[in-house]
């Protein structure tokens, strides 16, 4: 069993818990929560911006994945984990937003980078974009790439990120302006129309 985030508390490898979901375990739903329960309610709740939303969308997660395991085998669990727990939360997101339900502030972060982020298929243009934002991030600093996926893969506010990060809410803003430049800029270099 290895360490989570640097904390005392043991946890299986993802291998041993995709084992369980394998194996019908329900073990699994329990070791899941254990080691990604709380990262999977902070990515909701920078979504939805809504406790009680937050906690169905971590369950809704949990019994995504449950469904999911078998056929697929994910080989990074953490990632098919979030990609699920992503897609459950932004369609609450979408139906919250037809309601008119939906706090200001995750509005113009939703739909910021919708078009490029929130493909809604598995088709090879989404893979092939995926693959160009994976080669993106790695060009990134370690700041430009947290503060990136803080915004745009967990919607978390720029002000949260300025307090992560110990800069102004303005320097975060100017380095996201400059980071979508750079990726609408990366794109078309590869032939992709933004």
């Amino acid at each position: 069993m290895g360490k989570h985030h640097g904390e005392t508390a043991q946890y299986p490898d993802d291998t041993e818990i995709v084992a369980l979901y394998l194996e019908r375990d329900e073990r699994a739903i329990v070791e899941t929560d254990r080691k990604y329960g709380v990262l999977l309610y902070r990515l909701a709740y920078h979504i939805l911006g809504d406790a009680s939303d937050s906690e169905e969308c971590r369950n809704d997660t949990y019994l995504g994945v449950w469904n999911a395991i078998p056929p697929q085998r994910p080989t990074s669990f953490r990632a098919f984990l979030t990609q699920i727990g992503r897609r459950i939360a932004i369609n609450r997101y979408k139906e919250k937003k037809r309601k008119k339900r939906v706090p200001a502030g995750v509005t113009v972060s939703a739909e910021e980078l919708e078009n490029v982020l929130l493909g809604e298929e598995e088709s090879e243009e989404t893979r092939e974009i995926g693959r160009a934002i994976d080669a993106f991030l790695r060009t990134l600093s370690r700041t430009d790439r947290y503060i990136f996926m803080e915004r745009y893969y967990f919607f978390g506010t720029a002000e949260r990120i300025a307090g992560d990060i110990g800069v102004s809410t303005s320097a975060v803003y100017k380095r996201l302006t400059v980071l979508k430049k750079r990726l609408k800029s990366h794109l078309e270099g590869r032939g992709i129309d933004v």
